[in-house]
């Protein structure tokens, strides 16, 4: 396979990564407007946000499957305009039953996205011989700003859903076909390598803590994707267009941990890297839930992107260096727990906030993000600072 070939696939799947985060970000951002425009009470909403994660994960155990057959390109293309339509019907209608069909058509759809994108990107990493999946998460950052910041736009001058919307899909669609021309998988032995130590509980067992880890940052994730706008909102009375900004705010720290973060772990190892991240993140959980007005809680939001931005990338990269011959299958079972934090985050906060109040159910993440300097020392000892060893020079370390 070319040199240009693999730049084109590269460039092509960041472009898609780019169209995700911008389409997530106008989804969560605007889940005040969702609800007001459905009339989905509080009691309510935690189920409609729970849907999209249980469904994204049956999807995604299905795409598995789907692309045995037809490989990870395939299902990628068709996907992603998927998600964008189902984001376009989401605007769209007025009844429970319709958000409820949308928000399940975008769960669906964001699972075989998902899982293919990531199918893609381990597959030219394999082919580049170096970690470059840092770069296709940042991209992802890049576009949930954007979207965090039309969603802004459109709250601001009290755009409906659907003329929100309307536009970026108009721009996003087309673009997503055009990039999928050049969609490229580096190589099938990754096929191979996720059969290898199949059922294997000792593999388990040893992955366990990353997988605790992952479950507890989505937990964490969630409850800012999720929740932050409401938070703002109905807990300190900010506006509806400032209610947006807190996502906006962490995705921009987000991209900035990404961005410095293989610095800190080439120097100080990925233990102390991790540690600081998880006390960060349960720094900026505190704030918010102490938060006396808005600016204060989007203060906490922001410290919380810097915080978590750095604990799912060296968890992927924990894994490939516990597995190096196997690294496909143990990030495969890893990414389970993605959407394992997405289904218990969303409906715990909002059970806890139902029940107690949303100041005390940030606490909870709080404390499960704080495990995780508890469970650092999975991340390898000081030394395995550059991807243990089984990559090539001057690589990042990435999930």
């Amino acid at each position: 396979m070319t040199d240009a070939r693999l730049r084109r696939g590269r460039g092509s799947l960041a472009g898609s990564f780019f169209v995700q985060g911008v389409t997530f970000a106008l989804l969560v951002t605007r889940i005040p407007a969702i609800q007001d425009q459905y009339g989905i009470s509080d009691g309510l909403l935690p189920a409609f946000l729970a849907a999209v994660p249980i469904l994204a994960g049956v999807a995604s155990v299905a795409t598995e499957k789907v692309v045995a057959r037809v490989g990870p390109a395939v299902v990628l293309r068709w996907a992603q305009p998927f998600v964008l339509l189902a984001l376009l019907a989401v605007g769209l209608g007025s009844q429970l039953w319709h958000a409820a069909i949308a928000l399940g058509l975008f769960g669906i759809a964001v699972g075989s996205l998902d899982a293919s994108m990531n199918m893609l990107g381990v597959s030219l990493q394999r082919a580049y011989g170096r970690s470059i999946m840092l770069g296709f998460h940042a991209s992802y950052s890049l576009g949930g700003i954007a979207g965090a910041s039309l969603a802004w736009v459109g709250a601001h001058w009290h755009l409906s859903l659907f003329v929100s919307y309307l536009p970026v899909v108009a721009v996003l669609l087309p673009a997503a076909f055009v990039g999928s021309r050049w969609y490229v998988a580096g190589g099938d032995s990754g096929a191979v390598e996720a059969g290898d130590g199949k059922g294997s509980g000792v593999v388990f067992k040893v992955l366990l803590p990353l997988c605790l880890v992952m479950t507890f940052a989505y937990i964490g994730d969630s409850t800012v994707s999720n929740w932050s706008a409401k938070y703002l909102q109905d807990v300190l009375h900010s506006s509806e267009e400032l209610a947006t900004v807190p996502y906006n705010a962490y995705m921009v720290t987000t991209l900035l941990g990404r961005a410095v973060g293989d610095f800190g772990v080439r120097r100080f190892g990925a233990v102390v890297v991790v540690r600081v991240g998880a006390v960060l993140a349960a720094l900026g959980f505190a704030v918010v839930a102490a938060a006396p007005g808005a600016w204060a809680g989007i203060a906490g939001f922001t410290v919380l992107g810097l915080g978590l931005s750095v604990i799912v990338p060296q968890t992927f990269a924990a894994a490939g260096r516990l597995f190096p011959g196997a690294s496909d299958a143990a990030v495969a079972r890893l990414n389970v727990f993605n959407y394992v934090g997405f289904l218990v985050g969303s409906p715990l906060v909002g059970a806890l906030g139902d029940a107690w109040s949303y100041r005390g159910a940030m606490l909870v993440p709080m404390v499960l993000v704080l495990v995780t300097v508890v469970y650092a020392t999975s991340f390898g000892a000081r030394e395995a600072r550059y991807g243990g060893g089984h990559e090539q020079p001057r690589t990042v370390d990435v999930g």
